[in-house]
Formats: C-alpha cells, sequence, structure tokens
C-alpha cells in the first residue's frame, strides 16, 4: 500500500487493536502537575519498565514528569512545550493519554490534543490559590481550558485539585476550590462529571483511591476514567468523506476495473455499494461502485473509520474534495458565510478584513473574517464588543469563504464543524475555528 495511506491505517490498527480505548487529555495552568499526574498513572498502574524509571530519576529520585517531556528544551526548562502522548491499560480500559502544555503560547498544542479526546481532566493547582477564601478565583489559564475543552465537545470533563499535600488544611482547600470550580462551571455550562482532591507527588487518588481523604467519599480518578465511555462514532449524519488521497488506475480490487480509488476517513455516516454520492466542489454525481475497508476488504465502513471509495464511473476528484451522500445534503450542500467561534493563536491579532486560508477536512479555502461578533471574557464569561482579537482571546466571527464547504455546525460534527485558520504569509496555524452555524448556499 502507498506511504500516503499508511497513516489512516495505523489509525484503524491501534483502533481495532484497543478497542474502545479511552483517550483523554491533561489540561490546565503552567506547572500544575499535569505531567506529574500521568507520570503517577503511569508508573502505579505498573505501566513503565525499570530501566525507564532509572532514566528519570534526579539526585536518587525519580521526576514523573520526566515520563512524558521527553523534549530537550523540555527538561531543560521543566516545562511541557508540545503533546506527548502516552499508552497503558489496566485490567478493564486501554488509555491514550494526551499531555497538554499550560503555557498561554502554546494553546495551539493543547487544542490539538483536545479535538479528538474523550475526556478531559482540568488540574489546578491549591498552593497558588487562595485557598482560604470561600471562593477563591481561578487562575485564567485553566478557565480558558475548561472553556476550550467545553467548546471543543469533549465529552467528559474531569476536574481534579492537586497539591494538597502541600497545604495546611487540605480539606478546607479542597471544599473552597471545588466550590469555585463549580461555581465557574455552572456559570459556563460546563457539565463536569466529578471534582476530585489529587496529589500527584504522593499518589493519593490517582490510581489507589484514599477514602475520607479530604472528606472526599467518591472514586480514584483511574477508576473514574475506566467507567467513562468513548466518543461514539457519527452515525447520525449522511455520509460524508473527506478525500485525502486518489489512487490511480489501480488493480488492486478485482471489480475496480482500472478506476481510481478514493482514500480518507469517514466523518459521518455509512458507506456502502450502490448509494449515490456527489462531489463537492463541482456538484457531479455518481454511485458507489465498491468500499475497501483499510486491508482492502470489500464491505461497508461506517464513520471513524478508513475507506477507499471506487465509484462507477470516472469523475474530477482530487485531494481536498468531499464525497458527500447524494440526498442527505440537499441539493446545494456547501457552504461559504460561516459564524464561528474561534480561539485566537497567532502573534498578530485578528482583524476583521483580513485573509486567511481555512483548512477543513483535507481542503484548503481562501477566507476573509467579515466582523466580529464578540469577544469572551475568560474570567467573567462576558460577551463584549471588540475590533480586533489579541493572542489566546476567545471570540465568535464570521467568515466569508471563496468556495463552499461541506459544513454542519461543531455541536454535531466534529469533523465537519471545525476549521484551521493559517496566515497566508507566515502559514503558521493562526486560529481554531468552531462552526456554529453557516448560511447562504453556494
Amino acid at each position: 500500500m502507498s506511504s500516503h495511506t499508511t497513516e489512516a491505517t495505523r489509525t484503524d490498527a491501534l483502533e481495532q487493536d484497543t478497542g474502545a480505548a479511552l483517550r483523554f487529555v491533561t489540561c490546565g495552568s503552567v506547572d500544575d502537575g499535569k505531567s506529574t499526574l500521568i507520570g503517577r498513572l503511569l508508573v502505579d498502574s505498573r505501566a513503565v519498565l525499570q530501566d525507564q524509571l532509572a532514566s528519570v530519576e534526579r539526585s536518587g529520585k525519580v521526576d514523573l514528569a520526566l515520563l512524558t517531556d521527553g523534549l530537550q528544551a523540555e527538561r531543560e526548562q521543566g516545562i511541557t512545550i508540545d503533546v506527548a502522548y502516552r499508552y497503558f491499560n489496566t485490567a478493564r480500559r486501554k488509555f491514550i493519554i494526551a499531555d497538554a502544555p499550560g503555557h498561554e503560547q502554546y494553546t495551539r498544542n493543547m487544542v490539538t490534543a483536545a479535538s479528538s479526546a474523550d475526556a478531559a481532566v482540568v488540574l489546578v493547582d491549591a498552593t497558588k490559590l487562595d485557598w482560604r477564601s470561600e471562593l477563591p478565583e481561578l487562575l485564567p489559564q485553566a478557565r480558558r481550558h475548561s472553556l476550550l475543552v467545553h467548546g471543543l465537545r469533549v465529552p467528559h470533563i474531569v476536574m481534579a485539585v492537586n497539591k494538597l499535600d502541600a497545604v495546611d488544611d487540605p480539606a478546607q482547600a479542597f471544599a473552597h476550590i471545588s466550590a469555585a470550580m463549580t461555581q465557574f462551571a455552572e456559570a459556563a455550562g460546563i457539565a463536569v462529571k466529578a471534582i476530585i482532591p489529587v496529589s500527584a507527588l504522593i499518589g493519593y487518588n490517582v490510581v489507589d483511591a484514599n477514602p475520607g481523604w479530604c472528606n472526599y467519599s467518591g472514586p480514584g480518578l483511574l477508576a473514574l476514567l475506566e467507567q467513562l465511555s468513548a466518543t461514539p462514532a457519527d452515525l447520525n449524519h449522511p455520509f460524508a468523506l473527506p478525500v485525502q488521497w486518489v489512487e490511480k488506475f489501480s488493480s488492486s480490487a478485482d471489480t475496480s476495473q482500472g478506476r481510481r480509488i478514493f482514500w480518507g476517513r469517514v466523518a459521518s455516516g455509512v458507506v456502502a455499494p450502490g448509494q449515490s454520492v456527489t462531489v463537492l466542489p463541482g456538484g457531479k454525481t455518481a454511485v458507489v461502485a465498491e468500499v475497501l475497508d483499510h486491508t482492502r476488504t470489500p464491505g461497508t465502513v461506517k464513520a471513524g473509520h478508513s475507506v477507499g471509495v471506487i465509484l462507477d464511473r470516472e469523475l474530477d476528484v482530487s485531494r481536498g474534495d468531499m464525497l458527500l451522500a447524494a440526498e442527505g445534503f440537499g441539493a446545494t450542500p456547501g457552504q461559504r458565510e460561516i459564524t464561528a467561534m474561534v480561539a485566537w493563536m497567532d502573534d498578530e491579532p485578528l482583524l476583521p478584513g483580513r485573509v486567511y486560508w481555512a483548512l477543513h477536512g483535507h481542503r484548503w479555502v481562501k477566507a476573509k473574517i467579515k466582523r466580529i461578533v464578540h469577544q469572551i471574557d475568560v474570567n467573567t464569561l462576558q460577551k463584549h464588543d471588540a475590533s480586533q482579537l489579541e493572542p489566546n482571546a476567545m471570540g465568535v466571527i464570521e467568515l466569508s469563504l471563496q468556495e463552499a464547504i461541506a459544513a454542519l455546525p461543531y455541536a454535531e460534527s466534529r469533523v465537519l464543524g471545525s476549521l484551521v485558520l493559517v496566515d497566508t504569509a507566515s502559514h503558521k496555524t493562526s486560529g481554531a475555528a468552531l462552526i456554529q452555524a453557516s448560511s447562504q448556499p453556494a
């Protein structure tokens, strides 16, 4: 098989191997103990070999954070810069962990990790807050990350109060901080699965539960994660396939008759031989002649899995095009006017009138910022007018696209409802946009 389909095939193979593996991301402010928490999960669940432990010893003690902070710059600075993925399993579940950085300047990395997560663990450091106050103020980055994982439709959000072993009155600190987290979550409309007191350094309530500590009687973090469900495939919408690669004139399938195979990962719905599809852009229609899974076995393929589609006739289809169920998205499925919530990541502010590249699926289109509807204050959650969005700000904007895309609200489809905005000159990732509404069919 060509190298162009290798990544999709590897992911499918991993999914088959893990079954209902839970993908979760840790987030929060810098130095809140996210990497140490993951290190504790790995060590106490016996997912780390002795030679790995020996390699992260410092002055005779194991530095748990080094089990995920693998970049040289991370080890030198003592911070997480890039997303680190780790895999481990217990007797009940398999897990894929994403350790996301807490620094504001690496918010784009955190968004990348959260966009495919089934759960998020938002960590706060009790020692950084005025825990003696009945409602201590949470740090802005913890608020920002909570809003982002909520906006990214991460199904399960767990909050954890860390480093309670380092305060004078852990029970009082947990009571006050958890009250502040509950108030914030309710104001933001965030459904929180649980708020857990933990000590990542010592191991309290991480893998092994410590009943009664901080007057908490619920499950430990790992026990809770074992109970959470993985995100189901999007089968509620008609078939949609962003084409990732075109295999030309293949003879790999007996019935292909030299026709091209269009490979990609099904974004929504199910594809089977005999159904009619429309190509976007262009609007041409054809009938699916054959469907191949990632092992090139003919059959039916559903959302979330890699597929090769062979049509009954030759159409002009390239990487970035979309195959859509002919009757599922209407006579004019493409949308050019988009309203979206954006997490702005560029060093330069977002300004109305500016033009960016927008990546939707595997397709690049030019996108003009029509206007900023409002900015969201991550501290008060209030919406207010803004003439621009500064780095790491969040807001709602209107976009005008040069060409139509098959868009759905992000609340309905993670794949079809997301855009990445890229600077046309520097090619830097500028923003992550979550579509709220689309209008004016092309």
